[in-house]
């Protein structure tokens, strides 16, 4: 199992000061170091946290896989085209929210997404959805050729400890029903050492997204620390079949 680590909540603290310190590619490199497969960052519209010289310069400095999350906006897409991430998550993006909620309709945003991804792949760049763990959803994103589903944990993240068996089922099945279409899976939203071990053993999920709870962590442990305990949790042996 793979872990990506989302620097987006390093870049926020910065934000809150406009200053440099802390900067998130060297967070990056940091959890590069610690043995992180993949660094993520989210270049949202109204640039709350990440920068576009932030990406630029991920772009340049990671070395495993860089994964640049983006909506469906003409000037964000456009800039992906120019930076040329290995892959891009395509997210739904409302301004009000504090981070991204919910997956992207894909039924709903199928003209722009039939647009978007040939010209993505066209760029070398792997494209995936973040998608609710929906069957419709999961069709959908192999209608419009999608590279990965990314299954948003959210519900499953917050579920009450006597519904969390009956999210992880969702889940399953979803990343069974993409496998069978062709996609490959990762997965991502409010996981942390405490939940993180069931997402781990779903079938077919190749790589988790993670930052929130990796930030937070580093602030009692070290961001090095913090890594490593997440990437150690991933390596345990998967029994799902």
């Amino acid at each position: 199992m793979k872990l990506h680590v989302n620097v987006d909540h390093v870049a926020t603290v910065r934000q809150a000061r406009r200053g440099r310190e802390p900067d998130p590619v060297a967070a990056a490199v940091e959890c590069e170091l610690s043995g992180a497969d993949g660094i993520t960052c989210h270049l949202r519209e109204d640039r709350r946290h990440v920068q576009e010289r932030d990406v630029r310069l991920l772009r340049e400095v990671v070395q495993g896989v860089f994964n640049l999350e983006l909506a469906l906006a003409p000037e964000v897409l456009a800039f992906a085209l120019d930076v040329r991430p290995e892959e891009v998550c395509i997210v739904p993006e409302r301004r009000e929210e504090v981070t991204t909620e919910g997956g992207l309709d894909v039924l709903a945003s199928r003209p722009r997404l039939l647009e978007a991804i040939p010209r993505l792949r066209e760029k070398g760049i792997l494209v995936s959805l973040f998608v609710e763990p929906d069957p419709r959803q999961v069709e959908a994103a192999s209608a419009v050729r999608a590279d990965f589903v990314e299954l948003h944990t959210g519900a499953y993240a917050n579920a009450p400890r006597l519904g969390t068996e009956r999210e992880l089922k969702r889940l399953r099945e979803a990343a069974r029903q993409a496998h069978g279409l062709g996609l490959r899976v990762n997965a991502g939203h409010g996981l942390n050492v405490r939940n993180v071990a069931a997402v781990a053993d779903l079938p077919h999920v190749e790589e988790l997204n993670i930052g929130h709870a990796i930030v937070s962590r580093a602030l009692f442990v070290g961001l090095r620390e913090a890594v490593r305990e997440m990437k150690a949790l991933l390596a345990q042996p998967q029994g799902t079949p």
